[in-house]
């Protein structure tokens, strides 16, 4: 696997999916639970933010505070997340996901390749995974998740 290649693909499809979406329609609720693609979006650039902490720690690059809150409040992470962002136009959270996302891929370019398939280097996900195991569970397969719920949106909208 190609670590670097699957969170590329990843972002292409979520920005992809967003084409699809009006803009206008991009904070009403109900898109994933309660959620706006808005919201979701929010969601996305907090995982980014994740993998960030995640990789730098990786790369002995300092305080991990994402990464420490997450592991703090484990399931209210996400609602956490997401409320920060609450006051952020549509525009300002397309752009925060974006540079995280950029910051993500200029950072795992610095890991080497033999470090991201190396079981156990993160200890709390499990010592059976790899680096390359996390970024395709919690980020292609949730990217590609999240589209799905938005292009079902989408569906309806069009309904």
């Amino acid at each position: 696997m190609n670590a670097v290649d699957v969170l590329k693909y990843g972002h292409q499809t979520v920005l992809q999916t967003l084409d699809r979406v009006p803009v206008s329609a991009w904070e009403a609720g109900g898109v994933c639970g309660v959620w706006s693609v808005k919201e979701i979006i929010a969601h996305l650039a907090s995982y980014e933010h994740l993998l960030i902490d995640v990789l730098n720690g990786l790369l002995g690059g300092g305080p991990t505070p994402c990464l420490d809150g997450y592991l703090e409040v484990s399931a209210a992470f996400n609602d956490l997340e997401v409320e920060k962002r609450k006051g952020k136009t549509v525009d300002e959270t397309l752009e925060e996901y974006n540079a995280a996302q950029a910051q993500t891929m200029a950072l795992i370019a610095q890991v080497p390749v033999e470090a991201r398939r190396q079981p156990g280097t993160l200890p709390w996900y499990g010592t059976e995974y790899a680096l390359e195991d996390f970024i395709v569970y919690q980020y292609y397969g949730h990217k590609r998740e999240h589209c799905a719920q938005i292009d079902v949106y989408r569906d309806r909208l069009a309904g």
